[in-house]
């Protein structure tokens, strides 16, 4: 697999990569990803399921229902505590790798924000994006 796409947790203990390049990069305002980043959004990329692959380690995983009223089952490394990923119900075909997880950050380009309805006041919106008051139809 040549990978597009290359990244990690904090400890080195989880690897990862995608041989395809983001189908969407977004920025998540929903209150559950408020909870698991500890901040006002999370930003993700979005990689076809296939292209995915863990190359180093494994995943500790915690499953919640989210704002969209879908699964979410966040990947996470057991030993630091880095969020990895996310698996939606709702986009089954699709992993949302969490950008700060990116060997290279600057590969996440957002084109859109998403649950934009949770965005706390001192938290808002990234400008020059389209925002969707809850996910994208």
């Amino acid at each position: 697999m040549a990978a597009q796409i290359a990244g990690g947790c904090a400890c080195g203990a989880v690897r990862f990569e995608s041989s395809a390049d983001p189908v969407m990069a977004a920025n998540c305002y929903c209150r559950d990803c408020q909870h698991s980043t500890g901040g006002g959004y999370s930003p993700v990329v979005l990689v076809p399921k296939p292209a995915f692959k863990l190359t180093k380690g494994e995943l500790k995983h915690h499953e919640v229902t989210a704002d969209s009223g879908n699964k979410v089952s966040r990947g996470f490394c057991a030993n630091c505590g880095s969020p990895i990923l996310s698996l939606l119900s709702g986009m089954p075909n699709l992993i949302a790798i969490k950008a700060g997880s990116l060997d290279d950050p600057n590969q996440f380009k957002p084109t859109v924000n998403i649950f934009t309805s949770s965005a706390p006041a001192w938290a808002a919106p990234v400008a020059g994006l389209t925002n969707f008051a809850r996910g994208p139809s």
